[in-house]
């Protein structure tokens, strides 16, 4: 039986997201009996050394954040020479830095709304009101501020400057706020799975809508303008090759009222967790959490490079 590592935790603020999503990866791979799971939580860094020497024919890691997402971490797995699922470190670099990515889609032509790396020390939106400021690498809504005004911009400048303060490496963006529907599509092995609206019972798909919260509601194959959806498809389709996505990513959306699709970011390895979006979608079109986990095995075994 082939013996898979399964790497969780991490030093980056969405290490709750990562322990929560190898927890389900976990059960899920072994609910299918075809793998022997070997768990290991990493609690800051991890060197190549001790990478090395934890067991394992193929490596599943399931981190979210800069480190365990957006490069260090597919480095040592590059070095490391296994099986691995996920993009490699130009893709997940890439991928995590969101100014790099909304550059390479208005290269392809995907709709991406206007944008700016945040100065702090600016007191005035310097793309305009209304605007969303957050972190350019991470994702789980953390660090989000919605500035409809004035006094919003003001209140999110003043928290932003106090999480400078613990979090000096953080760096942010501003991006023009769009009000419509939110829209996201996964994709597995190069290919798009069905589209899902989610519509927050709140308003906003924060961190606790995402993660916490029962309420949230998401409409599998909504109902959409005549073309959106293939759209998307090819955006997200042509997004994850400019960027050499490999396996898996899910890329987000937001539809305004005049039907355009508005492309806000791609996340290479997204949640696993009973509220995320990939595996509600890889279930629509058949696929059993245990078969999603398992197809991934299967992608990073058939792409190992061969030794």
């Amino acid at each position: 039986m082939t013996r898979v590592l399964l790497l969780g935790g991490g030093p980056d603020a969405e290490r709750q997201v990562s322990l929560n999503s190898a927890q389900s990866v976990a059960a899920a791979l072994r609910s299918s009996g075809r793998w022997q799971v070997i768990e290991h939580t990493i609690e800051q860094h991890l060197s190549g050394d001790q990478l090395a020497a934890l067991p394992g024919e193929v490596i599943f890691p399931i981190l979210h954040g800069p480190w365990g997402e957006g490069g260090p971490l597919q480095d040592l797995l590059e070095a490391d020479g296994r099986p691995y699922v996920s993009s490699g470190p130009v893709a997940a670099r890439m991928a995590m830095d969101k100014i790099a990515t909304k550059i390479l889609a208005a290269g392809l032509g995907i709709p991406t709304a206007p944008s700016a790396v945040l100065n702090l020390a600016d007191d005035v939106c310097p793309i305009g009101l209304p605007a969303v400021i957050k972190p350019v690498h991470e994702g789980s809504s953390v660090g989000l501020h919605i500035c409809l005004d004035h006094t919003s911009w003001a209140l999110a400048i003043a928290s932003s400057r106090e999480n400078h303060a613990r979090v000096p490496n953080r760096v942010l963006m501003v991006e023009r706020h769009i009000r419509g529907r939110e829209l996201t599509v996964g994709m597995l092995d190069g290919s798009p799975l069905p589209i899902i609206e989610i519509q927050p019972a709140q308003g906003v798909y924060d961190y606790e809508a995402k993660y916490t919260r029962e309420d949230t509601r998401y409409v599998i194959n909504p109902e959409l303008p005549s073309g959106v959806a293939e759209r998307i498809a090819r955006h997200s389709t042509l997004l994850a090759r400019g960027l050499g996505v490999r396996h898996l990513a899910r890329v987000d959306y937001l539809l305004d009222g005049a039907g355009v699709a508005w492309m806000l970011e791609i996340n290479t390895l997204p949640g696993f967790t009973s509220h995320s979006l990939l595996p509600q979608a890889a279930r629509a079109v058949g696929l059993t959490m245990p078969d999603l986990c398992t197809r991934l095995i299967e992608l990073a075994l058939r792409d190992a490079p061969r030794r």
